[in-house]
């Protein structure tokens, strides 16, 4: 499994359980497409987390580079519904912070 971090705050004003909403509303939809296998939202607890952390922590985990290149492309297209789905998200959140990971060892690098 590839595993797509993003790191977030909501922006003064914005909701966090309509945020909450918007991301399983958003995520949900490219569940059901096939072009996510799972995703998590997660919210800092107790203040705890290393200098300059971000309040949420959203992991989108697919198959592959492949399929997660598949759900960019959709997204890329602009088109309703996801593009409101994703205005949504969007919108409410500031400070991004984005990483790529992999279960490791991977296929391509069996254990020993």
């Amino acid at each position: 499994m590839d595993w797509y971090h993003i790191w977030c705050d909501l922006k003064p004003g914005a909701g966090d359980l309509a945020f909450c909403r918007n991301v399983d509303a958003y995520l949900g939809n490219l569940k059901e497409r096939g072009l996510v296998e799972e995703f998590r939202l997660m919210r800092r607890k107790l203040g705890l987390a290393p200098d300059g952390a971000a309040e949420f922590h959203i992991m989108i985990g697919t198959r592959d580079l492949a399929q997660l290149d598949e759900a960019f492309g959709l997204v890329a297209r602009r088109a309703d519904p996801l593009e409101g789905l994703h205005a949504a998200v969007y919108g409410a959140v500031t400070n991004f912070k984005f990483a790529l990971y992999r279960d490791f060892p991977d296929p391509p690098r069996p254990a020993d």
